[in-house]
């Protein structure tokens, strides 16, 4: 007799693995949908062999930006100016050639949306290239206010330019304690960690990853109307308390790639990633009914009614807008 889970094992890799595919991209598939909890009366899906899983995940994480960047920036270390200047020409066409702008705070959206208001701008990432000539060249050499325009791109904390620059001016005068920017090197290594990582680190950067990416959609749906809860508000406090929503809008991909799955899964082998998403989990345990509005006792069925009762008003006033737009003479 056949066992049962090496018929699952052969069901789901054949699920991901397409004529032409390459298999590591299928292993990494079939790793995702084993994290995923089974829906009621269907099989559990048996885990890949991790050692596979690692294989994929470094091979992918070799072809990324951020891989790439790493290598120019490691290339131009001590090699002279003429080498920091083809660093920055190198890292800012790498940069140009996959533009990316971070989403805009949900709040902000929703208020403006509210208000019949265009809707801010996200953060602009171009700034990282200060960050890649530091691992390359050093922090010193880069200077406190570049940094602070790095730094500030990916919203660590909340923290502005002008806060950045403040605090890395002051190190930079000696007027606080220095910086060990070495560790900036060490975190920008982003195949060590997960060469390093043992079969339960990985599974449980995994689910520290599955967690987040749904703790962030709650987080992002406050952007569409999604109706306010005590609970959801609550999970907001949160994530706003560490000041990670830029952070995980940097990390997390609603529909991930097996290339976003990669880095999403090098990123939460981080311990900042587990300490927030344990602070979710806590935070949900003390609240769990996310989904019940104040005074309405139909529960979830109360709230997607709402939700979608909300969508269609603001859809019927953002046609209005259009077609008031177009009656006004030119």
């Amino acid at each position: 007799m056949v066992d049962p889970v090496v018929v699952e094992s052969a069901a789901a890799l054949a699920r991901h693995l397409r004529q032409g595919r390459d298999r590591r991209l299928a292993v990494l598939e079939w790793f995702a949908e084993a994290g995923m909890a089974a829906q009621p009366g269907a099989v559990q899906v048996p885990e890949p062999p991790v050692a596979a899983v690692r294989e994929a995940v470094v091979w992918v994480l070799r072809g990324t930006m951020s891989h790439r960047l790493l290598e120019v920036a490691r290339g131009a270390a001590g090699a002279g100016e003429e080498a920091a200047d083809a660093l920055y020409e190198v890292a800012g066409r790498l940069i140009a050639a996959r533009p990316y702008r971070g989403a805009a705070n949900p709040a902000l959206v929703r208020a403006a949306l509210e208000a019949d208001e265009d809707v801010p701008d996200g953060p602009d990432f171009k700034g990282v290239v200060h960050l890649v000539a530091a691992i390359g060249l050093g922090a010193q050499e880069v200077g406190a206010d570049a940094l602070a325009e790095a730094f500030a791109a990916y919203g660590w904390f909340g923290l502005t330019a002008e806060d950045w620059a403040q605090m890395l001016g002051a190190v930079e005068r000696g007027e606080s304690p220095p910086v060990d920017w070495g560790l900036l090197q060490q975190r920008a290594d982003v195949l060590g960690p997960v060469q390093q990582a043992s079969d339960e680190q990985l599974l449980r950067a995994r689910t520290v990853l599955l967690g987040l990416r749904m703790f962030y959609g709650l987080y992002a749906m406050h952007a569409l109307f999604m109706p306010d809860t005590p609970a959801l508000a609550a999970l907001r406090a949160r994530i706003d308390e560490w000041g990670m929503f830029p952070v995980l809008d940097h990390v997390i991909s609603l529909s991930p790639s097996p290339r976003h799955f990669a880095e999403g899964l090098a990123v939460c082998l981080e311990p900042l990633f587990d300490g927030l998403y344990e602070t979710l989990m806590e935070q949900l345990a003390e609240d769990p009914v996310l989904f019940r509005i104040p005074g309405d006792g139909t529960g979830a069925a109360g709230f997607m009614e709402t939700w979608t009762r909300v969508l269609r008003e603001q859809t019927r006033r953002a046609r209005e807008r259009v077609d008031e737009s177009r009656e006004e003479p030119l």
